[in-house]
């Protein structure tokens, strides 16, 4: 057996939490090796619909769950979102739940940051959710960030929060915002230190001994590949890497972490804030996607720009996120259309690609090149296999699978957790 890691291979909100969601009842451990908790992933539980940012979904199933190095986390949002799932009945403890302790951590400095910046960039903003993940990120790599670690010796903290607050309040004074009191920070970081410290442990050694039992891994993405800080649609982008080969080093594992990797993307195609969208829709066809979809974002509830599915933006993720095999949900959102459209290329200023090129002037100017396919005026809603589904909605699945050079191995037709099509186990190898 292998591991399996889930990534979006679109720009975020494709479905993952259900696949992660589905996936986590076979797995022994689920991992979250990225991102912050500008994520969100939504698992319908029989009656219960938990909306998840930071924690792995595999608690849900009581999977032990793990947080990474490679994700940022904001420990007041944490022990809020523990406290919500908490009164929904989820148990989350200490032996549920592990953090690393070498995770940076986002402090509301780096949300107000965030936001003043945006609000400076006018007409020009970039879209970020702004809860700061970027500022946190940024930390990180210039060594200033205080980690979960740092919690536990507050004269580390103490000392760290100098050079922090003195970066930090320098922009902030800069840019027209409030600034921060050393002394705040502090004894608000000190008060949540009893309730954060019993998760944290050095993840990376119970993952070398979860492989050494060969317990099955389950990595759960966040965002999308075409949100990559390095791959994506730069500066329209989260502030990490997305891409699979982020699971070792976000977790403390080596290179072989990843295992399987699955591309979950949606039939059509969404996108929340700012950036560029070939095969965006402004007109009624966008609108009824949207709305036969409920597409609102998670954690921001922000309406989702909709549109045909871009074959030619997949096929990128496809070879830079080193996606496997695809999970194509929301196939029953398309039923009733007569015809539908796959975004193949785009046309720039007369030239033709089957890339999406990486400048940004190139991007905001490209126009899709589009293939019409035949509609299908039966439901698929609910199906669980092949036989149930009409011959138009196998022709275009098919067709997406030779457009992006990956098998479709996996199919969701409804929210619901068991209407699934399973091509091919990834757990299989």
């Amino acid at each position: 057996m292998t591991n399996v890691t889930i990534i979006g291979a679109q720009w975020g909100d494709e479905g993952k939490g259900k696949v992660v969601d589905w996936l986590a009842s076979r797995a022994d451990v689920v991992v979250r090796f990225q991102g912050g908790h500008n994520a969100g992933h939504t698992l319908v539980v029989g009656n219960q619909t938990y909306k998840l940012s930071l924690l792995p979904s595999g608690l849900v199933r009581g999977k032990l769950g793990v947080i990474g190095n490679g994700v940022v986390i904001d420990p007041f949002a944490l022990l809020t979102e523990i406290e919500r799932v908490s009164a929904q009945g989820l148990k989350v403890t200490p032996e549920t739940l592990r953090i690393a302790d070498n995770a940076p951590l986002i402090l509301p400095l780096h949300a107000a940051l965030d936001a003043a910046r945006e609000a400076a960039r006018g007409e020009r903003k970039i879209g970020t959710t702004g809860r700061g993940i970027g500022p946190a990120y940024e930390d990180k790599v210039a060594r200033r960030a205080i980690r979960v670690c740092d919690l536990a010796e507050p004269e580390t903290l103490a000392a760290k929060l100098d050079e922090l607050l003195l970066h930090h309040n320098t922009l902030l004074a800069g840019l027209g915002a409030p600034t921060f009191k050393k002394e705040d920070v502090l004894a608000s970081l000190l008060e949540l230190a009893p309730k954060l410290l019993p998760f944290a442990e050095p993840v990376w050694e119970r993952l070398a001994e979860a492989k050494q039992l060969g317990q099955r891994i389950l990595f759960e993405g966040a965002q999308a590949v075409m949100l990559d800080v390095d791959h994506g649609t730069y500066p329209f982008v989260t502030s990490s890497n997305t891409v699979a080969s982020t699971a070792g080093s976000g977790s403390g594992m080596g290179p072989d972490a990843a295992g399987r990797v699955l591309g979950i993307a949606k039939a059509y195609c969404t996108r929340v804030g700012s950036g560029p969208f070939p095969t965006e829709l402004h007109d009624e066809t966008g609108q009824q996607l949207g709305e036969r979809g409920h597409e609102f974002g998670t954690v921001t509830g922000r309406k989702r720009r909709c549109g045909w599915f871009d074959a030619a933006l997949v096929r990128q993720a496809v070879k830079v996120g080193g996606i496997q095999g695809l999970a194509l949900t929301k196939l029953d959102v398309l039923d009733g259309f007569t015809e539908l459209k796959i975004g193949v290329g785009y046309t720039i200023n007369g030239k033709a690609y089957k890339h999406l090129p990486a400048g940004m002037a190139a991007q905001a100017a490209a126009e899709p090149i589009y293939e019409t396919l035949e509609g299908w005026s039966t439901s698929t809603r609910g199906a669980r296999s092949w036989a149930e589904l009409p011959a138009a909605a196998i022709k275009y699945v098919k067709r997406i699978e030779e457009l992006v050079e990956a098998p479709v191995t996996l199919l969701s037709t409804s929210p619901e957790r068991d209407d699934t099509i399973l091509m091919q186990d990834p757990f299989a190898g």
